[in-house]
């Protein structure tokens, strides 16, 4: 099919898009895809018209993203309390598995993919690069989502980052023969500004107000969605030339290493003999790369169009799994009643 014949057809994909994920919400075995279709309506609405999501009036749009994880991420903090990190404190177990699966699965995993699909020596050393990274920063939003252990999500997140700069340029030079320099206070601090502070806002929020805010944890979970929502439409949009011009290959073996880390992450957890909400938190943080850090790097060492084409790929198509997933879970919890299990 042409691109002119593909053209013509958007609208009416779009609008089939969105009205798919409104019958969905009214039929119970899918329900919980519902968003994920939503979002879906959506990264093809950004593909076709992406004028629509990369200025309004001169004003770029690509910067709200920053301030729109932080806000999810006050509201992630709104839902937790102290209670939360203590409990973790006791049990350690669970913080060191994900920790562990998150620097082995993913590394070993992108480098079989790497080599299996015989991409090019630059190529495959930017998949092994965004298997080496840290945990991203929204697994812990993912997790909020998935009705999740949020506060594990958000200490794998801050470990894993904080590890970074020790073990990212030891795992390319074990996987990928090289040496990766890496901004060590530029990352923990955007980590700090992203993240950490607003989870602290939210959580000091929480303790003044003494739960009495209750409107506010019952909203969050919708602004989180349209946080995600708008987020991934941006980056698609603003990376649409390189999504549509791009190799399906690497489109899969990150697609494949994404699923790989869902996938071991939660069955890793089942065989130490984790909970179900840990299991499922940790398959999100094993699964869930920071892609943007990687293309930090990649443009650092000014091979952004090689080393960061993975990272390219993974910031948009990250959340369609991760979403599936949150989706699903979050559905089957609230569907549970109080006393069961």
């Amino acid at each position: 099919m042409s691109i002119g014949h593909l053209a013509e057809v958007g609208p009416v994909f779009v609008a089939g898009m969105v009205l798919l994920s409104i019958a969905f919400r009214g039929f119970a075995p899918v329900k919980g895809l519902a968003f994920t279709v939503f979002i879906l309506g959506v990264t093809v609405t950004s593909l076709y018209y992406p004028g629509l999501f990369l200025e309004i009036n001169g004003f770029e749009l690509a910067t709200l993203i920053t301030p729109l994880i932080q806000l999810i991420m006050f509201g992630t903090g709104c839902s937790m309390g102290v209670k939360d990190f203590i409990a973790l404190s006791k049990s350690p177990k669970s913080v060191i598995v994900g920790v562990i699966a998150q620097y082995t699965v993913m590394p070993v995993m992108s480098f079989v993919l790497a080599n299996v699909l015989g991409f090019p020596s630059e190529i495959a050393a930017g998949l092994i690069l965004l298997g080496c990274a840290s945990t991203s920063v929204t697994a812990s939003l993912f997790s909020f989502l998935a009705k999740a252990n949020v506060a594990l999500a958000i200490t794998i997140t801050s470990i894993t980052t904080l590890m970074a700069p020790l073990l990212i340029p030891f795992l390319m030079k074990l996987f990928a023969g090289g040496y990766i320099e890496i901004d060590v206070l530029g990352m923990l601090w955007s980590m700090m500004k992203m993240v950490l502070l607003p989870i602290g806002a939210g959580l000091l929020f929480n303790k003044l107000t003494s739960g009495k805010a209750k409107w506010l944890q019952d909203a969050m979970p919708y602004v989180s969605m349209v946080g995600i929502i708008l987020i991934n439409a941006i980056i698609i949009a603003s990376g649409r030339e390189s999504i549509l011009t791009i190799g399906l290959r690497l489109l899969v073996a990150v697609l494949l290493l994404l699923i790989s880390g869902f996938i071991f992450g939660y069955w890793i957890g089942r065989l130490l003999g984790l909970d179900e909400k840990d299991c499922r938190t940790i398959a999100i943080t094993t699964g869930m790369q920071n892609a943007g850090m990687v293309s930090g790097i990649a443009k650092v060492m000014g091979k952004v169009g090689t080393l960061g084409l993975a990272s390219a790929i993974c910031g948009p198509l990250m959340g369609l799994p991760a979403s599936m997933l949150a989706s699903y879970w979050g559905s089957s919890a609230q569907e549970k009643t109080p006393d069961e299990p």
